[in-house]
């Protein structure tokens, strides 16, 4: 039996306004929508033991956080009425002040969308096998410590 392929949700640098505000608008012909909600994950300039982080550079075992954010989607597809669920992640470098994380959900009422973005950005930093490296104004660096 061939492994099966889940959806790509990685993008090369960083998520772009551009990409953010298309991915919204796309919705305005799905009239059954009744609230969105959306999370932007932003690299902050985290100053540690005095330096400061200039970006994260984002790697994955790609296969398996595919094959994760596919279960996660399943997983809130079951617990929640949505209609709609997408989740994008970066991969490479991301500069401090860009988005690295957008995940965006879609319901006829409002108070699901509230509690499923949790639910899902809480799965994602708990189950997916993403990794980043601060690189630091000096250009040294450290493996970021998930919080």
């Amino acid at each position: 039996m061939k492994d099966k392929k889940f959806k790509n949700v990685f993008k090369e640098g960083a998520i772009s306004s551009n990409f953010i505000e298309n991915s919204i608008y796309k919705h305005q012909t799905k009239t059954n929508i009744g609230a969105h909600n959306i999370f932007l994950g932003q690299v902050r300039a985290d100053i540690i033991d005095g330096k400061t982080v200039s970006a994260i550079e984002y790697t994955a075992y790609e296969d398996m956080a595919n094959q994760k954010f596919h279960e996660i989607r399943e997983s809130a597809f079951k617990k929640f009425n949505l209609t709609c669920m997408h989740t994008y992640h970066s991969l490479g470098t991301v500069k401090a002040g860009e988005i690295c994380l957008f995940v965006f959900v879609s319901s006829p009422r409002r108070k699901v969308v509230f509690e499923a973005l949790e639910y899902i950005v809480e799965a994602i930093k708990a189950n997916v096998p993403v990794f980043g490296k601060e690189i630091f104004e000096d250009e040294s660096h450290q493996w970021k410590k998930n919080k």
